[in-house]
This record gives C-alpha cells, structure tokens and sequence, in this order.
C-alpha cells in the first residue's frame, strides 16, 4: 500500500532478557560450564554475564571444565560467595594454599569439599576450613601426604557438622589422632575411609566403634595392623554398620566377621568356605561335583 511507512521486523537478542529473572536460571544454568567459559569470548556484555553466572555457582566441580581452565580457579571462582560443593581433584598437580585459602574464605556455608590427591596444599588449607566452613559435612582428603594429627585435630575441634570424611593414604596418621576425632566428632560421623595406612590400628578401631553409633561405613583396606579385636568391638557398638572394608587385613580372622555377616553387613572378603569352593570349581575334574549353595 502506498504511503504506508514499512516496519522493521520486530527482533529478540539473547542479552535483552533479563538475566537475573530469565538468563540465569532457566539458560546458562542449563548449558556445561566448560561451553559458558568459551561463551565469554563473543563480547563484553557476554563475559559479564557469565561472570555473573560464576559469581552464583552453588556447586563448582573441575572436571566440568577442563585441565585448560581449571588452572585459572582463582579468576574462575573470585566473585564466588554462594558456592556449597566444591570439587578439585583435577587440579591436584598445581593446587595451592595461595588459590584456595580466599575462595575458602568467600565461601562459609561450603558443605562438600573434595581434595583428592592436591598434594602441594598444607596445613593452611585445612585450617582455612576449619576456621571458615562451619557447616562442612563432607570432606576428601585422599592421598593428602601432608594431613597430619594436627592438621585433623583442627578440623575435629571445629567441624561440628562432619559426616564423611576419606583419609585414604594419608599415611601420617595414627592412632592417637583418629582417636581424638572419634572422641570429638564421633557422634555425627556416619562414613570413614582409613584405608591404606599401616598406622593404624585395632586401638583407632575401637575408639571409633564406641563412639560413633552412627557409623555406616568403614574403610579400612590395608590397615595392616588391624586385627580381629577391633572388627569384635565394631561389631558389638555400631548398629548403623552397613559396609566394611578389611580387604588385605591379614590380621582379621573369620569369626570376627561372621556376626556382621549375619546382621547383613556388606564385606568385602569372602567367607573361607566360599573360597575353598571356588578354588576348588576352578580346578579341572571338579568342577561338576561341586555345588557353591553348600
């Protein structure tokens, strides 16, 4: 029609909705981290709405990222203040206490932390938690060389919340300091990995069997100096136990076990008569006379 002015097609952009009410949650939270990361570079405007999204991560894992970006954690997370899960595992061959200490610090209501394998860190990072992250109810310390007895008191002393913690490796440790954890944290302790430490012993085992009722998982692969005495007393004061590990054990005979066992405790070591059986099914000529439901 003449004289009639023609329209512009009316058009959408992505950054005209809002991004606190629409962006946010219902897009970015929705895309892999590891894609946003690279969304930054298309401009300014979206570098700073990613930034945003960062700031109010609630839960932050590494390996949603990448080995590329994972080493720039302190620009990643330097706005963070929300973050309640937080998983570094694949930063372990260059994570510092210089990294980690302030987002520990921004972040108090932090409630899962795993550290597996960052063996540069130090007493400094566990003291930062301690200090800072009160409501700390899961914590992996595995392969951790540098946790020591008190390094571990500070967290028993100031970690009312602790539920599950894996010390697996953390070959400093002995007796006396998984002694002073049952004593002030057993109660709220409901799973513990000791695994791999010829430290400890029947005596830590005891301690923690009379003072965490709560307990329902153990670890204690390749504790090699734990013996039938403690696998009795675990038997006798935790109710809750649903799994044990004694693998490589040497110490730990078959009646020590069998009451657990009857409870339905899961065990990771077959029954001696189980495996009779199925080394002598393994056997030719044996076989077909050998019937496993004995």
């Amino acid at each position: 029609v003449r004289g009639r002015r023609r329209q512009r097609p009316f058009t959408h952009r992505l950054l005209d909705l809002p991004w606190e009410d629409v962006l946010l949650p219902h897009v970015l939270s929705r895309v892999p981290l590891c894609q946003l990361l690279r969304l930054q570079r298309v401009s300014r405007a979206f570098r700073a709405l990613v930034q945003l999204h960062l700031a109010g991560l609630r839960r932050f894992d590494a390996a949603q990222v990448g080995r590329r970006y994972a080493a720039a954690l302190a620009w990643l997370l330097r706005d963070a203040e929300r973050l309640q899960e937080l998983a570094l595992a694949p930063c372990h061959e260059w994570l510092s206490d210089e990294d980690l200490v302030p987002v520990l610090a921004r972040n108090p209501q932090l409630r899962s932390v795993a550290l597996a394998g960052c063996g540069q860190l130090s007493r400094r990072t566990l003291g930062a938690l301690a200090e800072g992250c009160p409501r700390l109810q899961r914590l992996s310390l595995a392969h951790c060389d540098w946790v020591d007895g008190l390094a571990l008191r500070g967290l028993a002393d100031r970690c009312p919340a602790l539920e599950e913690l894996d010390l697996t490796a953390c070959r400093q440790l002995k007796d006396e300091a998984i002694v002073y954890l049952a004593q002030r944290r057993g109660a709220g302790l409901r799973s513990l990995s000791l695994a791999v430490n010829a430290n400890v012993g029947d005596a830590a085992v005891q301690e923690l069997a009379r003072n965490c009722p709560e307990l329902e998982h153990l670890d204690l692969t390749g504790c090699l100096r734990v013996g039938s005495d403690g696998v009795r007393t675990l038997a006798e004061y935790c109710p809750a136990l649903r799994s044990l590990r004694v693998r490589h054990c040497h110490h730990v005979a078959e009646p020590s076990l069998s009451r657990l066992r009857k409870r339905g405790v899961d065990i990771d070591v077959e029954p001696p008569l189980h495996q009779a059986l199925v080394l002598l099914q393994d056997m030719a000529g044996f076989a077909p006379f050998v019937n496993l439901q004995v």
